[in-house]
């Protein structure tokens, strides 16, 4: 009896150490868990305020109030609080331009900017460097932030002009970030503004880099912080150099990625521009491994993160210099203009429009950008057109060039153009929106092979003839050939203005405000329709 009662005192004290185990084991195992969040900002462009920002819902265009650096900043430090010692913040370039107020004063006035916003790591972007090499590093070593760019190199000496990659560890879980800039910038900008500066292609230099991180620095998770385009970006992330890369922070085409792009490597997001977004995502490790992860975009929503006062303070006080001038109105208009179509868009055909009208040519030329925030009227009022909006629109202000061109280098040029935008290899991509122009019509197919897209091209309402000489304009490229206007060569009689873009935009405004721009159908891509976003072969991707 005695026995029995032995066994069976014996048997519940099992039963409890046991359960107290297990208890233990599990509480241990959610102890282990660790989450990371990581916060990314893009292509503000010197965007330094709330903004009207254009959003695709229920396949319609509408418009709020979105973006501000003071907002962001709230953002980051409701995010930090939430998850303290556990959040990192990262910007992906194109910091330091693309309003008035960063033109004006070369960029400069967001060193101490961008010092209050404490981000954790930041990477040179393609516009980084338009001001020059030596005010580049000036404004960007007074961040007092860690930059890092692989393939920036001074070409005196061949050194880096920052470190390749940067760790951060968390509790013992080591994250990797590699910076890589777009090598394509002397070609895309105008080749005096990286003079200095050597630039490698994505080849197996990245790829020793990543391997020195994963291996060497034993990082348990890596980031490729790239200023390639969203085409570029997935290319790479199919690509063997990206083997032990876990995701890809894309930045340069203004992308808004709400689900990561799985690519056969790496993952792909890209956090839209103008500081209308932050990317956020979310690591979950248990053991040292990664059981999960989530990446999400959270919209600088003014009234939900109501601006930082500290921060809208010293913007304040550092645009205070350049407000006169650049909040004064030029002008106005009754339509809505905004720049994310990658065909045509009512903001750059009352550009050309306006440069056509002042310099009398056939065809007026601008490039494709996707830059400006949109220009809204509310209200039944036309809305004011200001100085800085201007800026924003044509962030560059270069002196008008003018020449003759035959039909048949038009043709040529136009198919070139077409294939920069839609090639079906995303590495052929060069920029991501097609070239823009006043006096003619085109109309052409994007999924057509290469010198074979164009369908017809109307001047001035009539077909384009290949061997007669057509009169043009567009912008001076500092550093280009002096036959080159809009990476159009062998240009005949080129002759520079005595005035710039947008002193023929000003005084056009001044003469028509306010106007009414419209897509008229200049440029018609029959195979996508007049309201394209965005095309990224391969992938389920839209923009909206």
């Amino acid at each position: 009896m005695k026995k029995k009662i032995f066994i069976a005192l014996a048997m519940s004290l099992l039963f409890v150490m046991t359960r107290a185990a297990t208890t233990y084991t599990v509480n241990n195992s959610m102890n282990d868990r660790i989450t990371i969040t990581i916060l990314q900002t893009a292509d503000i462009h010197g965007q330094l305020d709330t903004h009207q920002e254009l959003f695709v819902e229920d396949e319609e265009v509408r418009f709020r109030e979105s973006g501000g650096i003071a907002v962001i900043k709230t953002i980051f430090e409701e995010e930090r609080k939430a998850n303290p010692g556990r959040t990192i913040v990262v910007d992906g370039g194109d910091l330091i331009q693309g309003s008035g107020y960063a033109a004006i004063s070369k960029g400069r006035i967001f060193s101490d900017i961008v010092k209050k916003m404490n981000y954790d790591l930041l990477l040179p972007g393609n516009w980084e460097v338009v001001y020059g090499k030596d005010i580049m590093m000036e404004v960007m070593n007074n961040y007092n932030t860690q930059v890092i760019a692989q393939n920036m190199r001074h070409e005196e000496t061949g050194e880096r002009l920052f470190p390749p990659y940067w760790i951060k560890e968390i509790e013992g879980i080591r994250i990797g970030f590699v910076g890589v800039n777009d090598p394509d910038i002397p070609i895309r900008q105008a080749p005096s503004y990286s003079k200095g500066i050597l630039f490698n292609d994505l080849d197996e230099s990245v790829e020793e880099v990543i391997n020195k991180v994963k291996f060497d620095e034993k990082a348990d998770f890596i980031i490729l912080l790239t200023h390639i385009g969203l085409a570029k970006q997935v290319a790479l992330a199919n690509n063997p150099i990206s083997r032990h890369a876990d995701y890809i922070f894309g930045n340069d085409t203004h992308e808004r990625v709400r689900e990561p792009i799985q690519g056969k490597y790496a993952k792909v997001v890209e956090p839209g521009a103008f500081g209308s977004f932050v990317g956020k995502l979310t690591l979950h490790f248990e053991e040292g491994k990664l059981v999960e992860d989530h990446y999400e975009l959270i919209e600088t929503d003014p009234v939900r993160y109501p601006a930082n006062k500290e921060m809208q303070e010293l913007i304040d006080k550092k645009k205070s210099p350049y407000s006169r001038e650049l909040e004064r109105v030029i002008g106005s208009t009754t339509e809505p203009l905004y720049r994310y179509l990658i065909v045509e868009t009512a903001m750059d055909n009352m550009l050309t429009d306006a440069m056509r009208w002042k310099t009398g040519v056939d065809i007026s030329f601008s490039n494709g950008f996707r830059f400006g925030n949109p220009i809204v009227p509310q209200n039944g009022e036309p809305a004011q057109i200001t100085r800085n909006d201007l800026w924003n629109m044509l962030p560059i202000d270069d002196y008008v060039k003018t020449g003759r061109v035959t039909g048949s280098q038009l043709m040529e040029w136009l198919e070139k153009e077409a294939h920069n935008v839609f090639a079906q290899n995303p590495t052929e991509r060069f920029g991501g929106w097609f070239v823009r122009f006043s006096g003619m019509e085109v109309r052409f197919n994007s999924t057509a092979e290469k010198g074979s897209r164009v369908e017809s091209v109307l001047i001035n309402g009539k077909p384009l003839e290949i061997e007669k000489m057509y009169t043009i304009s567009a912008c001076t490229r500092e550093g280009d050939p002096d036959d080159m206007l809009c990476r159009m060569r062998n240009v005949k009689d080129v002759e520079t203005q005595l005035f710039t873009m947008h002193d023929a935009v000003m005084e056009y405004l001044d003469k028509f405000s306010p106007v009414s721009p419209k897509i008229d159908g200049r440029a018609i891509a029959t195979d996508l329709g007049p309201f394209n976003f965005s095309t990224m072969p391969g992938t389920n991707y839209q923009f909206y």
